[in-house]
C-alpha cells in the first residue's frame, strides 16, 4: 500500500510517501537537485513500487521548498535536518530495524555528508555531484571525454572544417577542457572523499559511464583510494532512464540491501 505522510522539519511540515512492504531493512529515497520526490521521469515512483513488491519498504520524501513541502529551498547542503527528520519519521512509521539510503547527484553527496547524523545504516551513491562552477559549460573532465569521442569521428572533423562547429562554444569548452585544477582542501571534493572514508564499505558508488556529473566524480576522485565499492553502467543517462538502465539500478539497490 502507498500513502502520503506529512511530518515536522525545522518548523515546517514536509511530505513523503511510504510504500509499505513487510521487510525489516528500508530504503530511504533522497531526490537530487530540485526534483520532487517522484523524480525524473517519474523514476523513483516506479523504483519504490517495484521495491515495495520485492519486500522493501520505501520513503520519499520531498525537503523543504521542495515540491509538496514548506519552508525555503536552501539547496543540497541545507538538506541535514530534511534528511535527519525523514529517516525518524520513516522508522517511526515502519518500525523497521535497518536503514539504507539511495540519492543521485546531489542528493548523494548530501547523504555521504549528512547520512550517519541521521542514523542511517548504509549508502547507495549514484553520480555524486563534486561540481562548484557556476557557469553553464560541463565539467572540464566530462568535456576532454567528450573531446576525446569527437577527435576519432571523421564525420567531427569535416563538420569543423565546413564550419558546422560553433567556434565561440568550441574556444570556450577548450579553455575549460584545459583546467586540472586538484580539489582544494574546503572543496566539495575533498569533503566528500572525506566522508567516503567515514562510510567505508558500507557505501557503494553506482555511476553511468557517459554522463557529465559521474565524469567528474572520477576525476576528482582518480588520486584518492576509496574503500566503497563502485559499479559502472554503460549509459550516458544522468537518471538511469535509458532502456534497460531501471532493471540495472534495481538489482543494485537489492544486493546492496
Amino acid at each position: 500500500m502507498r500513502r502520503l505522510i506529512a511530518f515536522p522539519c525545522a518548523g515546517e511540515r514536509l511530505l513523503g510517501t511510504l510504500d509499505e512492504a513487510s521487510g525489516e531493512t528500508g530504503l530511504l529515497i533522497v531526490s537530487g537537485g530540485n526534483e520532487i520526490r517522484s523524480g525524473a521521469h517519474r523514476g523513483m515512483a516506479l523504483l519504490a513500487a517495484r521495491l515495495a513488491a520485492a519486500g522493501v519498504p520505501v520513503f520519499r520524501f520531498d525537503r523543504r521548498g521542495v515540491g509538496d513541502s514548506s519552508g525555503e529551498n536552501g539547496g543540497f547542503l541545507s538538506s541535514a535536518p530534511d534528511i535527519a527528520a525523514a529517516a525518524a519519521t520513516f522508522a517511526a512509521e515502519t518500525g523497521m530495524r535497518r536503514l539504507v539510503a539511495f540519492g543521485n547527484c546531489d542528493a548523494a553527496t548530501a547523504l555521504a555528508l549528512f547520512g550517519q547524523c541521521a542514523g542511517i545504516d548504509r549508502l547507495i551513491l549514484a553520480n555524486p555531484w563534486v561540481i562548484e562552477d557556476t557557469d553553464a559549460l560541463p565539467p572540464a573532465a566530462a568535456i576532454r571525454a567528450r573531446y576525446a569521442e569527437k577527435l576519432k569521428s571523421p564525420r567531427e572533423w569535416l563538420r569543423l572544417a565546413s564550419g558546422g562547429v560553433n567556434l565561440r562554444s568550441l574556444v570556450g569548452g577548450l579553455r575549460k577542457a584545459s583546467q586540472t585544477r586538484s580539489p582544494g582542501e574546503d572543496s566539495l571534493a575533498a569533503r566528500l572523499i572525506a566522508a567516503l572514508d567515514g562510510w567505508g564499505v558500507r557505501a557503494t558508488i553506482l555511476l553511468a559511464a557517459g554522463d557529465a556529473t559521474a565524469i567528474a566524480f572520477r576525476d576528482a576522485t582518480k588520486t584518492a583510494t576509496l574503500a566503497a565499492p563502485i559499479e559502472t553502467l554503460d549509459s550516458p543517462s544522468h537518471s538511469f532512464a535509458r532502456e534497460g538502465d531501471a532493471d540495472w539500478l534495481f538489482e543494485r539497490i537489492i544486493a546492496a540491501i
